[in-house]
């Protein structure tokens, strides 16, 4: 399944954003080219569209934030107790416990669903590759077509 942080982050925060899988190394000068774009969206679509119908629902969002929110939570909640078990005996003591600090994420879906052009309360195929390709052309700077990692990085620090 695609786990990409820029995506979770996108549905968990706001509109579809790249996903680490397509977004080029710092620094580096290699090109994404826009159908890679196109189509690790429609992966990206295909993931939270649970019933295949096309639309991705506001339960299907909920669902799938959830599901992100509580891998986020696993692999912290791990990198908590590991950090916190200072003599690694696979215990924590309750001076240990009283380091923790620990929350659950909140989901909302309503800033990915500001996409859902025809406000019927889902996002279709067209709506959210629309939304990609319009941040595709506003990440790509000279216009031509592939996006750099200066760019990116350009666009986000905006």
């Amino acid at each position: 399944m695609i786990r990409s942080a820029l995506f979770a982050a996108a549905l968990l925060a706001s509109a579809p954003a790249f996903s680490q899988a397509q977004a080029p190394a710092a620094g580096a000068d290699q090109k994404i080219p826009k159908a890679d774009v196109v189509a690790n969206a429609d992966k990206e679509f295909a993931e939270v569209d649970t019933n295949k119908d096309g639309k991705m629902s506001r339960t299907e969002i909920e669902t799938f934030q959830r599901g992100i929110a509580v891998e986020m939570a696993t692999a912290r909640n791990k990198a908590a107790f590991a950090a916190l078990d200072a003599d690694k005996n696979g215990q924590i003591s309750a001076t240990e416990f009283a380091r923790l600090n620990s929350g659950t994420p909140k989901v909302d879906p309503s800033n990915v669903l500001k996409i859902d052009t025809n406000k019927d309360g889902q996002i279709s195929l067209a709506e959210h590759r629309s939304a990609t390709l319009a941040t595709f052309t506003q990440f790509d700077a000279n216009k031509d077509g592939a996006l750099t990692a200066a760019e990116v990085k350009a666009a986000r620090d905006k």
